[in-house]
């Protein structure tokens, strides 16, 4: 029981560093890198970033798995399209917020079903594919600028996502829901008999699963943002 509450605990306290740290990036990312940020009243600018997180919040509850590509547990949901909608009008710090908060939102809506590991999962990746396409785009706010964005977003969430999976996130998972490492890795190979080991699994089944989830996003994003960013009267 002590050692159930000390391993929780210390879930919950690398969550909150993260989070802190995330923020503290996109901070300093939005200060150092982005010279013409476009500004909006705090008013408004806590109305929409709480509108597009409510939506992010709404659409991570549809999540559909891929199962001709992972196992059934990594369900795919396109909630980044809003977060990333938010970061690319209000900035990347605002786009890290609106992902925390809509994580926060589906938990209170619908709360977890892998020992809060999916979540936190969800939260961190998407960041991973927000926070360093928002600063390119706003570095660079051209229709070019928002593809190549969308396109360096992906692939790095892509790559981080993987190994974030099999570093930490597949063994924390085994961990905190009881479930032996080598049946997860069973299910994976029920998917792709080519998979082995954790690293195996994350290159041959999480890798594609994040890439198609960063397709489809982008694809959906771009011509979104520049209605949605006429709606809200945002001139960049």
């Amino acid at each position: 029981m002590l050692q159930a509450l000390k391993e929780n605990l210390s879930f919950v306290l690398v969550c909150v560093a993260v989070f802190a740290g995330l923020l503290i990036l996109a901070l300093l990312a939005q200060k150092l890198l982005i010279r013409d940020m476009r500004r909006l009243s705090p008013a408004r600018h806590v109305a929409y970033m709480a509108m597009f997180a409510a939506l992010a919040g709404v659409l991570m509850l549809i999540e559909v798995p891929l199962v001709f590509l992972a196992p059934d547990f990594y369900k795919l949901d396109l909630s980044e399209i809003p977060v990333l909608i938010c970061a690319f009008s209000m900035g990347p710090a605002a786009g890290v917020t609106c992902e925390f908060l809509k994580v926060v939102l589906k938990l209170l809506l619908k709360g977890t079903t892998t020992a809060f590991v999916g979540d936190f999962a969800n939260f961190v990746v998407g960041c991973s594919f927000v926070l360093p396409a928002s600063v390119i785009y706003h570095t660079h706010r051209t229709l070019k600028g928002a593809v190549a964005s969308l396109a360096a977003g992906g692939l790095i969430m892509t790559v981080f996502g993987s190994l974030f999976n099999a570093v930490y996130l597949i063994p924390a998972f085994a961990r905190l829901y009881k479930v032996p490492l080598d049946v997860i890795i069973g299910m994976a190979q029920a998917v792709n008999s080519r998979v082995s080991s954790v690293y195996t699994m994350a290159a041959l089944c999480v890798a594609p699963f994040n890439l198609v989830k960063a397709l489809l996003v982008s694809l959906v994003t771009l011509p979104l943002y520049k209605r949605v960013k006429k709606l809200i009267r945002m001139d960049g």
